[in-house]
């Protein structure tokens, strides 16, 4: 599947259509203003972005792959199979800081995993307006949950018809949400005399605001209130401060006695011999030509662009502004109608606009005429595929020119506001400009984005406005490449070992600035040793593996000195250090060295396939994102040496043999938990009890020095018992008062059979622990749902009842802690099955060498989690098989 509806394969416009169906349908179900679908891919553990409607493509490339195992809403949902409801911004900083540093707006949004049978296909997502309780999204997050159940189903069809068909490899499609009503747009204008405190109103205004002239009092106080109820004393002040000289920077939003969106725009009039007054412009914004030709009589550049980006409607001022004739603009994709606004800084700012629904204001610096027209795309070549797209042929030229001279050296509250400027009028303005800065204010309704524009040359004159000049040369923000290293950061605190680092600057730094490859090498000894690569020809970096620090090399040299060295070409690089190997004949290397607190970690390479420059922002940015990695990197060292020390720790607690008898096989498996470095509670033991022998198990609750420590005394404590062959209710309660007495506010668990080889007689006593499991030797299994007390460490007027049992030969005993059979949200009954199943598919013990059965089946039932990245909690298990007779040799 390549996200095409016209690919080959005859599955692909089905899937496609389902897609489209559930996305849309989601929208309006959740209550959201958009929505999609993630879908699998064919890339194990990647997830990609099917269907996306009401968001622009383009602004949301970097979530369009998700890998399955990254701390994200999607990819949780899809993992875990559980539903994902983030009612606002502070839940999803709290859930979940990455996703939220990348989208730092105020929305919900819902995740809901799209399963069909066994099979998890993807995720059904809908973005909606943020609320306070989760409560309140629950009746729309059921119908969601609805149409992923039937989407899930309608895919399992299409697989079964297909198989291997129901994945997705390419580039979202992109819809337009559901059309709202409309409604007509207006305008109408007014004029104010300070002096006298008469105010006018033409015809147009009076029909907007449902006031007949005879029936409308003439004063300032009516007319405000007549705008907006809610703001009468917001446009009351700004009518006084524009008469004074202090016209408002951007147009005001305000909101009619029904909630209707109204625009009032104010400028000085000086029209001598009379004294200066206050005009102005009401307009009601609506989808409709009959807005957009309302919007022609403002003063400012009024822009629309449609939720996926399309410009739908530009005023003449508008268009002056942006440099492009109108012709141009409408009908264009805004992105490729004015290429400079392909900036990371730019695009914040819409997806703000886009998410959430307040209107969202900001400076943005326009580049110089020739620049605007030479600037390379900042974006790939490629742009989402967009269903029902349909661009207006380009009609005549309009004749409209950059701003002008006289308007670009005054702010805007010194200028003489009139109507928009002709064509005429505009050609003769024309002149060439330098870069200079533009205010913008954008609102979001419905069906698009409103964009007002006007010019904000003293934004260059604050400290917020300043840029250096080569930042305009290279035309990169100033913050355009901060997001990245934002979320960098956050990721990195996430990471605990040398390989997580690594993996996290592969997912965040590269794509942030497009590199190709990356080379992370580690100071051990006076040698840098290569610890993660990618993109570099196979085996190229070998050579430079274990390197001494005296060798002439970039990577190297970066470390010794702790300057970061920066090469625009491979010629830069080959000049520099004569004689190096190359893996490329063209592209740019950026060496950065990794010191963290003043000591030297190692050092890290970044390669882009084509020469490039790094400005000043991009080396600053780098050099800062080192010493990140560094940090994080020497965090990692001292986690993973600690970690080898609190490993031997936990194996020196545990029995380096088990006690034996001719006729009892047993073995036992312990795997440490991977979610930190502390040491776990879970222990288990094989002791020798009269003529039998006791099998123990426990779990003490928590990690950490403290857990171990008091599963080493509850170790010693049940093996003394069991070497005086006590009764298996005496174990347990002296257990339990040791462990009260010992007061280390912990509590544990555990389960002791006493058995007795020769007859396979047993008795058992649990401690609130997980039942244990006995196979028979025709493989039938069962749990043994024994009656058992509290746990240790709570009551000390506990019971421990006993229960007798019979174990024949060729049975399997298998005792276990939670970690083995719980699951992140799913019941521990259904753990408990699945390693109940698990164990009824073992051979039985006869047909495997003595010795040898019990250790494959141990390694069978821990085979998920031993392969598990993300093991919350330790495991033990212990098995133990009867036989018949004392095997021949010995034992």
């Amino acid at each position: 599947m390549t996200g095409s509806v016209e690919d080959a394969h005859p599955t692909a416009g089905r899937l496609t259509a389902l897609l489209i169906d559930a996305s849309t349908e989601a929208i309006s179900a959740g209550g959201g203003h958009a929505g999609g679908v993630y879908l699998r891919s064919r890339t194990p553990g990647l997830l990609r972005l099917a269907v996306l409607s009401g968001l622009p493509g383009p602004l949301f490339r970097p979530w369009w792959r998700l890998h399955a195992d990254r701390p994200f809403p999607v990819a949780d949902a899809y993992r875990l199979g559980v539903q994902v409801v983030l009612p606002n911004a502070t839940e999803t900083m709290r859930r979940y800081p990455q996703f939220a540093a990348g989208l730092p707006f105020q929305f919900g949004s819902l995740y809901v995993p799209v399963v069909g049978g066994s099979t998890t296909y993807g995720v059904l997502t809908v973005l909606r307006p943020a609320v306070t309780d989760a409560a309140e999204v629950l009746a729309e997050h059921d119908r969601v949950v609805r149409l992923a159940q039937e989407l899930g189903a309608a895919l399992r069809g299409l697989e079964d018809a297909h198989p291997d068909q129901v994945a997705w490899d390419g580039e979202p499609v992109c819809l337009r949400p559901p059309t709202a009503a409309t409604s007509l747009g207006r305008a109408g204008r007014f004029a104010w005399d300070p002096e006298t405190a008469d105010i006018t109103l033409d015809e147009d205004l009076h029909t907007l605001l449902g006031i007949p002239p005879s029936e409308f009092p003439g004063t300032v106080e009516a007319f405000a209130e007549a705008v907006a109820p809610t703001d009468a004393h917001r446009i009351l002040a700004t009518l006084r401060d524009t008469a004074v000289g202090r016209p408002p920077a951007l147009p005001l939003y305000l909101r009619a006695e029904d909630g209707a969106l109204r625009l009032l725009d104010l400028w000085n009039a000086y029209e001598p011999p009379a004294a200066p007054a206050v005009r102005g412009v009401v307009v009601a914004p609506g989808p409709g030509p009959t807005a957009d030709s309302a919007a022609d009589l403002l003063p400012d550049g009024v822009f629309c662009v449609d939720r996926l980006g399309l410009v739908v409607y530009a005023n003449p001022r508008a268009a002056q502004l942006l440099g492009r004739p109108r012709a141009e603009l409408v009908g264009r994709d805004l992105w490729e109608a004015v290429p400079w606004l392909r900036r990371p800084d730019f695009e914040d700012h819409l997806r703000a606009a886009l998410l959430t629904p307040d209107p969202v204001h900001f400076p943005l610096l326009r580049p110089s005429a020739q620049e605007s027209e030479t600037r390379p795309s900042a974006r790939g070549t490629g742009s989402p595929r967009s269903a029902g797209d349909a661009v207006s042929p380009q009609s005549a030229r309009d004749a409209v020119s950059p701003l002008s001279a006289r308007d670009a050296g005054s702010p805007p509250s010194a200028r003489n506001l009139g109507p928009p400027p002709s064509a005429q009028d505009a050609e003769s303005a024309q002149q060439p400009y330098d870069g200079d800065w533009l205010a913008l204010s954008v609102h979001s309704g419905p069906d698009r984005l409103t964009c007002t524009i006007r010019p904000a040359s003293r934004v260059k004159d604050s400290p917020e406005g300043q840029e250096t000049a080569e930042s305009s040369e290279t035309g990169m923000s100033p913050l355009a490449p901060l997001y990245r290293p934002i979320a960098l950061a956050i990721a990195l605190t996430e990471a605990v070992t040398a390989r997580q680092v690594s993996a996290v600057v592969m997912r965040e730094l590269l794509p942030a600035f497009g590199g190709r490859r990356l080379a992370i090498y580690l100071l051990q000894e006076r040698h840098l040793y290569l610890e993660w690569e990618t993109g570099f020809p196979k085996g190229f970096l070998s050579p430079f593996d274990g390197v001494d620090l005296g060798t002439h090399l970039p990577g190297v040299e970066t470390l010794t000195t702790g300057r970061p060295l920066f090469f625009d070409s491979m010629e830069q690089l080959t000049a520099t250090y004569p004689g190096i190997p190359l893996d490329a004949t063209e592209g740019a290397r950026a060496f950065l060295p990794l010191i963290a607190s003043g000591r030297a970690v190692g050092s890290c390479i970044l390669g882009f396939d084509r020469p490039r420059s790094f400005s000043t922002e991009e080396r600053t940015v780098l050099t800062a994102l080192a010493g990140l990695i560094a940090h994080a990197m020497e965090k990692a060292q001292r986690y993973e040496s600690e970690t080898a020390l609190a490993r031997g720790l936990q194996q020196a607690l545990l029995p380096r043999r088990l006690a034996a008898h001719p006729q009892l096989e047993t073995t036992g498996r312990y795997l440490p938990g991977t979610a930190g470095m502390e040491v776990g509670g879970d222990w288990y033991d094989v002791v020798e009890s009269g003529d039998g022998l006791a099998l123990v198990i426990g779990d003490v609750q928590g990690h950490g020095v403290q857990a171990a420590a008091t599963m080493g005394q509850l170790r010693s404590a049940v093996r003394a018992f069991a070497l005086g062959d006590r009764p298996p209710d005496e174990v347990m309660s002296s257990t339990n008062h040791l462990l009260i007495d010992l007061d280390p506010g912990l509590f544990a668990s555990c389960c002791y059979i006493r058995l007795d080889p020769a007859t396979g007689v047993a008795r058992a006593a649990r401690a609130g622990h997980p039942p244990p499991l006995l196979r028979s030797p025709d493989g039938r299994t069962r749990v043994l749902d024994l009656p058992g007390g509290v746990v240790l460490g709570v009551d000390p007027r506990a019971r421990y009842p006993v229960t007798e049992l019979q174990m024949e030969p060729g049975a399997i005993l298998a005792l276990y802690t939670d970690g083995l059979v719980e699951r992140p949200g799913s019941d521990i009954d259904e753990g408990i099955t699945a390693l109940r199943v698990a164990l009824a598919r073992a051979g039985a013990p006869a047909a495997r060498p003595v010795g040898r059965f019990l250790a494959g089946v141990a390694d069978r039932l821990t085979a998920t989690a031993r392969h598990a990245l993300d093991r919350p909690d330790d495991i033990a298990l212990l098995l133990a098989t009867r036989r018949t007779a004392p095997p021949p040799g010995p034992h």
